[in-house]
């Protein structure tokens, strides 16, 4: 077996140990578990945690990342990295207004991707456990994302895009789109009321990147019966925390 390949059954042995175990895993009981060297075993934690995949503690203890435990589909890389930086922020968002906070980025041809979720605690809340991709066109994340595109990826979009009609109110007609989108990026979030699901309604602003880019957006949903009277206290709650989330990516808003 060469180097290479070896190298991959050590990272694969290590994440797959990491997966069955109960607690974090100090890096002595790692090793002898899995009978690597100290320093090989030390070198791939290391390069495991910069991606993303692997946590350390303050006890210097590993565990497979929360971004994987807890996110909907395997992730890793940048997506594992920003779902890492992402976690306390949306946990604390869901604790302040009680409601379901999710992180999505672009999918490769502009739907929605959710890569991560911190469900509300109230006995009766919004959730969503669909794996698939979301419209971008009908959905508070999708429009941030598509609201803060470059012009001519969004015209594309929405003329490759059979905008169907999710609910009654889900709004179909490009034209209006283009407006409503012109008002998200102006307003620098989105509101949606059961455009894409009957009885639930969410707003989402979104995430810059430390090179200024948009990299996602925070999303707060929330049932519809609800939504009225806690409107104004859940856009203040989600515009603060992705602004409290594009600082920890490095992003600092120009004067």
């Amino acid at each position: 077996m060469n180097d290479n390949v070896k190298s991959a059954a050590r990272v694969l042995d290590i994440l797959e140990l990491l997966s069955r175990a109960e607690e974090p895993m100090a890096l002595k009981d790692l090793v002898t578990v899995l009978g690597l060297p100290k320093s090989s075993a030390h070198a791939l934690l290391r390069t495991l945690q910069s991606r993303g995949y692997v946590q350390r503690d303050a006890a210097d203890r590993y565990a497979l990342s929360d971004s994987l435990r807890q996110s909907p589909g395997w992730i890793g890389g940048p997506d594992a990295h920003l779902v890492a930086v992402a976690r306390p922020v949306m946990d604390r968002l869901r604790d302040d207004l009680d409601e379901t906070v999710f992180l999505g980025v672009r999918g490769n041809r502009g739907d929605v991707k959710v890569i991560a979720k911190s469900v509300s605690r109230a006995p009766i809340r919004y959730d969503s456990d669909d794996p698939g991709l979301r419209p971008a066109y009908c959905t508070a994340m999708g429009r941030v994302l598509l609201a803060f595109w470059d012009k001519k990826s969004t015209d594309a979009y929405l003329l490759r895009t059979r905008l169907r009609a999710y609910t009654p109110r889900t709004v179909t007609n490009a034209a209006k789109l283009r407006m409503v989108l012109a008002k998200v990026a102006a307003d620098g979030y989105a509101v949606l009321e059961e455009e894409y699901v009957l009885g639930g309604s969410a707003t989402a602003t979104p995430v810059f990147g430390g090179d200024g880019t948009v990299v996602a957006a925070l999303n707060v949903g929330t049932v519809s019966a609800r939504y009225p009277a806690a409107k104004s206290r859940i856009i203040a709650g989600v515009v603060r925390g992705a602004a409290a989330l594009s600082q920890r990516l490095g992003y600092r808003r120009a004067a």
